[in-house]
């Protein structure tokens, strides 16, 4: 299998970690030597509810039963699709009331910036320096590194970047622009929280210009901050919201919502502004409408801030400067590189699954199911600690 891996499946980077994987449950992986490791990664925040919630398996199962794709996105009146966007909405602040479905987060991303060009008529798009929002041509015109797109130029023209928290950039924001997008909280950048009333303040500055303000919180949302999504932490409500990773479990899912006034930009003039084909496939809606209802049902949510505790209490040591974020999206930063690389590697030798960031070299990723128990939290913890004691760097 390893050999047949490298072989016949592409590769996005020189080393991957290629463990084998047996099969997943709860909070754990286990790989084909029937070792199990505890995950506290959730498939980069995608498995908020865990590994095959019986929940979701169900509700794949009896809609899979039914029936899968029939039509492309927006077409038929497909029940699982049409329940998740309205139970969606109900948990969101007016206006954001209207959700297309599409299959990813990047999708998502340039779903909401062709809607912000064309609801506003201007092209200007602003994002934040270190942002990630995707890797498609469009998303990663926003990217905030140009080292990672470089070799990818020509890329989607009138992009320009502000600093994130940086107040003073927001005289950037003018007539011209289309839309604003940032992340709620940057999260390849090292989980970096808005200080100061900085969401409130460019929310402010894009209503004065007519500007849109879009919030990609594929990352923070769907629980894994303490709130639903983590802009309900800063009082500011986006015109565009941008979701993915958590929607479904660990299902392929991204959406972008708005109101029904700018939503309907993309339905005339032309007519299929945007259009998808697996876009709310019923199956991969059924998964999403089942996390929803458990999150929202659960107390799954209000949990994940007592856990986050734990985990600041537990993982105190010399060796760890700092611990960013939110909730259960978390990042250990230590001294050096070289550091969160061996405590990445040493834990995933103890059956502890970390993972790095992008952008941040000295920060190692905590994005653990919201499903995870204090036990495990303590168990994983312990192994984190253990590492550094014995680390020489």
């Amino acid at each position: 299998m390893l050999h047949d891996f490298f072989k016949y499946q592409a590769q996005t980077s020189p080393h991957p970690l290629a463990m084998e994987v047996s099969h997943a449950k709860g909070s754990y992986i286990y790989d084909s030597h029937g070792k199990a490791h505890l995950d506290f990664v959730a498939g980069v925040s995608a498995c908020g509810l865990g590994h095959c919630h019986p929940r979701v398996v169900k509700a794949i199962q009896e809609q899979a039963e039914k029936y899968m794709h029939v039509m492309v996105y927006g077409e038929y009146i497909q029940e699982p699709a049409v329940a998740y966007a309205k139970l969606l909405a109900k948990h969101l602040p007016d206006p954001l009331e209207s959700t297309y479905l599409v299959n990813s987060g990047t999708e998502a991303m340039e779903g909401a910036i062709k809607l912000a060009r064309r609801y506003t008529g201007r092209t200007q798009i602003l994002a934040a320096k270190k942002a990630y929002h995707g890797n498609t041509m469009g998303s990663l015109s926003l990217m905030g590194y140009e080292e990672r797109k470089s070799v990818f130029r020509p890329l989607i023209p009138d992009v320009g970047f502000i600093q994130f928290n940086a107040e003073e950039d927001l005289v950037r924001i003018t007539e011209k622009t289309a839309a604003v997008v940032l992340e709620t909280i940057q999260g390849g950048a090292g989980f970096i929280l808005p200080k100061n009333d900085y969401l409130q303040k460019v929310r402010q500055r894009c209503s004065e210009v007519g500007a849109l303000l879009i919030l990609d919180e594929i990352q923070p949302g769907f629980g894994r901050t303490g709130k639903l999504f983590s802009f309900e932490h800063f009082n500011c409500v986006p015109d565009i919201l941008v979701i993915g990773k958590g929607m479904a479990s660990g299902m392929p899912v991204g959406a972008f919502v708005s109101s029904n006034k700018i939503m309907q930009s993309l339905q005339d003039s032309p007519k299929l502004g945007h259009i998808t084909t697996f876009g709310g496939n019923p199956v991969i809606a059924a998964a999403c409408l089942a996390t929803l209802e458990e999150l929202t049902e659960s107390q799954l949510i209000a949990d994940t801030l007592k856990k986050e505790k734990l985990f600041r209490k537990l993982l105190k040591h010399p060796k760890i400067t700092e611990i960013r974020g939110k909730g259960l999206m978390l990042a250990i930063m230590v001294n050096s590189p070289e550091l969160a690389n061996e405590l990445v590697l040493k834990c995933a030798q103890r059956g502890l699954i970390l993972f790095w960031l992008l952008f941040e070299p000295t920060a190692v990723r905590i994005s653990p199911p919201l499903t995870l128990s204090e036990e495990e939290i303590m168990a994983g913890c312990a192994i984190i600690l253990e590492v550094l004691d014995t680390s020489q760097l």
